[in-house]
């Protein structure tokens, strides 16, 4: 799974990077799906040695553009994952209250606690692109969020946070083929808004700045991983295969309380 992880400082152009790349998979796809169930199986006893330790803490964060799949990749990682110990943030347009604070200050509240894993399905990135795209903020106040995200994401692992980034990257042609299918199917077609398709208008210039923000902010600590998206199994058996394989480098064990003179009458 190297091979997706962005070397820190690299110059991502994500023209080197296809979107149907298949070429990890331990097989075709009934292969992958099958080995994809086992990975989940993997994660769950995983996520329970983690609660049960209480000692370390996971952050995952799915970036991608519309219709990449977050929600997908999220409902896979909970199919291995107990609710108990994974909380899961969505963030949307700030509030008037959150707008009366620094941009990581929601951020920063929703940050995992000991034992837990913090998913976020879209994040404070989205400081570095919707609000640089729609110039909702000066360039220059932009321009220096890369060094203050990289500063908050250091303070998070120095104090016992691993960090997971996925950018789901798909191609344009799938994303099209994704809105037509929400229209035509009734059961999906509560998905679509309009707003999708004037989004879809300015891919170019979300493009340049998804390359920014994988280009300055994937570090040691912090990696980003491009994730090939365009097909659902492909992405999904990358991001199970890099959780699960982060997890079981954390050294984990269950803790052995004392238990010798405990009588259960």
């Amino acid at each position: 799974m190297k091979r997706y992880r962005v070397r820190p400082d690299d110059h991502v152009n994500l023209d080197d990077f296809d979107p149907r790349d298949d070429s990890a998979m331990p097989g075709d796809k009934d292969e992958t799906l099958a080995e994809s169930a086992k990975l989940q199986t993997k994660l769950d006893a995983l996520q329970e040695m983690l609660f049960a330790e209480h000692k370390h803490k996971l952050l995952i964060v799915l970036q991608g553009m519309d219709t990449s799949g977050k929600d997908g990749a999220t409902r896979f990682l909970m199919g291995g994952f107990n609710s108990q110990g994974v909380h899961i943030v969505s963030f949307k347009k700030p509030t008037d209250v959150e707008l009366d604070h620094d941009y990581l200050w929601r951020v920063h509240a929703h940050a995992p606690g000991r034992g837990e894993i913090a998913i976020f399905n879209r994040s404070h990135y989205e400081d570095v692109l919707v609000v640089r795209v729609h110039e909702l903020v000066p360039e220059d106040e932009w321009k220096k969020r890369y060094e203050q995200i990289r500063a908050f994401e250091e303070l998070l692992t120095s104090t016992g946070t691993t960090i997971l980034k996925f950018f789901l990257h798909i191609s344009k042609d799938e994303q099209r083929e994704r809105l037509q299918a929400r229209i035509d199917d009734p059961e999906k077609r509560w998905k679509f808004a309009h707003g999708d398709v004037e989004e879809r208008k300015l891919w170019s210039d979300y493009r340049k700045a998804y390359e920014d923000a994988l280009s300055k902010t994937s570090t040691k600590e912090a990696p980003w991983y491009v994730v090939p998206s365009d097909r659902k199994w492909v992405r999904n058996f990358v991001i199970g295969s890099i959780v699960a394989e982060t997890l079981e480098g954390l050294g984990m064990q269950y803790p052995q309380p004392v238990i010798e003179d405990t009588v259960i009458e």
